[in-house]
Parts: structure tokens; sequence; C-alpha cells
């Protein structure tokens, strides 16, 4: 093997299928998507940022991923709102107006056709000099890509995903709160790797604790093995944990309290994963999705439990409906 195919080279998932490759007819057709780049839409292939902009060279920057649902896109007001608070915290400054950032977000989901899909929306901290100094960066970018998703093969939904906790521990949150939602994801992308490496899709990460956060791109909820069959809870780890404060984990816990589900949220650890009666994640690109087998450890009789269910049905019947924008 030359060093470049070995470099090149990525491990089999044997544990879980793989996600559907994009045909090749997807490569003719992304020639005619258009993509919003500070102002004004532009042919995919012609839209691009510098290569000193400080979000290539450091990962400084901010992004939100936002789903469409029959036209409408999903919590977008919500979405926008957590943008600017990322951005804040970064001092960051966006150029545009939330109210200006969806008129184009909207926009730019119409001029590519998108009826059912996925939105990413980036704000950099713009181009500068190489060094790190962010104030040598004049001015933000922010650009808008509006496309299809399939995170997990429809399969994983019906029967359930297989995953692992990993030994990349996540960010601790006074170094960086986990609320940002920053451009540099390395410490995700370690530990997604490592999922990868174990045949499974996506792992577990733990705190510096050792407590659980989240997995690599998903908020998780457990059913506890002692809750009740007839009054079951929802266990999800705290905010302080170093957890993302997820849309779509809001709006399942949402779900549940209208199902009269009660959702609690404190810390966990990997015993209280490997014991769990039910486990699911819940993301942007991932919506709900169950879990039933972790670091092989099968959970309840291995497969997605009924309160899993409920909320997946919940939540597909809230987004195929009327999915709300605000």
């Amino acid at each position: 093997m030359t060093t470049a195919n070995l470099y090149n080279s990525r491990p089999q998932v044997s544990g879980n299928p793989k996600p559907d490759a994009a045909p090749e007819a997807a490569k003719e057709q992304s020639l005619s998507k258009q993509v919003w780049l500070d102002g004004q839409l532009v042919p995919a292939e012609q839209a691009s940022v510098s290569v000193f902009d400080h979000g290539v060279l450091y990962g400084d920057g901010v992004f939100e991923g936002i789903r469409v649902y029959n036209h409408r896109i999903f919590k977008l007001t919500t979405h926008l709102k957590r943008l600017y608070d990322s951005a804040k915290a970064i001092r960051l400054v966006i150029r545009q107006s939330i109210d200006d950032l969806a008129d184009a977000t909207r926009a730019t989901v119409a001029a590519n056709g998108i009826e059912n899909g996925y939105i990413r929306l980036c704000v950099t901290r713009g181009a500068g000099t190489l060094g790190i100094d962010p104030f040598r960066c004049p001015e933000s970018t922010t650009f808008i890509i509006a496309d299809t998703i399939k995170l997990y093969p429809e399969e994983l939904y019906r029967n359930g995903l297989d995953i692992i906790t990993a030994s990349v521990v996540r960010n601790h949150p006074a170094s960086l709160d986990p609320r940002i939602k920053s451009l540099n994801y390395l410490n995700n992308v370690l530990a997604k790797i490592e999922a990868i490496d174990a045949g499974v899709l996506e792992a577990v990460m733990l705190n510096t604790h050792g407590n659980v956060a989240e997995c690599t791109g998903d908020n998780i909820f457990i059913v506890p093995s002692n809750a009740p069959q007839d009054n079951p809870i929802l266990v999800s780890p705290p905010l302080h944990a170093g957890v993302l404060e997820g849309i779509t984990m809001n709006t399942v816990i949402d779900l549940a309290s209208d199902a009269g589900i009660d959702v609690q949220r404190r810390d966990l650890t990997k015993y209280d994963l490997y014991t769990a009666r039910e486990m699911f994640l819940t993301g942007t690109a991932a919506e709900v999705i169950p879990v039933t087998k972790v670091d092989q450890r099968v959970l309840g009789d291995g497969q997605p439990g009924p309160v899993t269910r409920r909320l997946i049905d919940a939540f597909h019947a809230l987004v195929d409906k009327n999915a709300p924008e605000d």
C-alpha cells in the first residue's frame, strides 16, 4: 500500500450498515445548486472562502444545522437565536441582522427547491492574517447551504443503533462551553473516528468526571432500568455535564412532557447506560433514533422500546403536519 493509500484508507463499519453513498448523478446535480454567500446566491461550484479565513485556519466561527420539513424551516428562529448567542460568546460580529439571515435562509431553500432537507448556516471570523489575533479579521463571512441529508440508514430507525463509549474525553466546559456551536469540532471528530474504527456509527463521549456528556453529534436520553413500567421517566445529562443544548432535544422534552412522561436532567455514568431499559439519541440531522446496544451490552430486549417509539411518532407527527418555524 502506498503512503497516499495508507492515509486515505478508512475502516469499514461492520456493526451497522454505512450511510447510503451519494450516487454519481449527485455530482452533476450539485452543479446547479445555489449557495448564499455574503449577500448573494452563487452557483455551488463558485462558492468559496479565502484560505486566510480564520474559519479555515483555526476553526474560528459558529454554525447551525437546520431541518426543512414540507417546505417549512423547523425552528428557524430558535436556531438563529442560538447562532447569535454562540457568536456573541466568542465575540464574533455577524454582519447580517437576524431578520436578514432568516430571509436569506428561506431564499436559499427556495432557490434549491428543497421540500425536505437540511440547511448548514456558517459564520466564520473572516479573512485576516496568519496569526491567531481575531481582531485582524475586518469582517465575518456568512454562507448558507441547502441540500439533502441522510445521517443513518432507515433500517436503524426501525431496529436500533449500536454505539460505543469513546476514550476521547469531551472538552471541559470551562475550556470551551459546549453551548457554543463552534466550527471547531475536532473533539467530536476524533470520537467519531473511534466509533468507525470500532465498526459502529456513533460514540458516547464522557466528560472529565467520567460522566456521560453527549454523543459526537447527538444528545442522549435513557429510560432507567428502575423506572416503573406504567409510569416511565426519561433521564438526560444536565447542561453542566458538557452538553450542547440541542433544539431537537428540547423539542423531545416538550413532547415527552405533553405525553405525561417525566423528564429528569441528572448525571449519568456508563453503568446507567449499560443497564438502561431504553435509549435514544436526538439531533437535527439524526432526528430521533433508538439505540439497542452500547459497548456490546444489549439494552432491554434488544428492540426499540415503547417510550422511544412513542416519542419518535410524536416527533414525526409534529414536523410532518406543521413544523413550527419559531
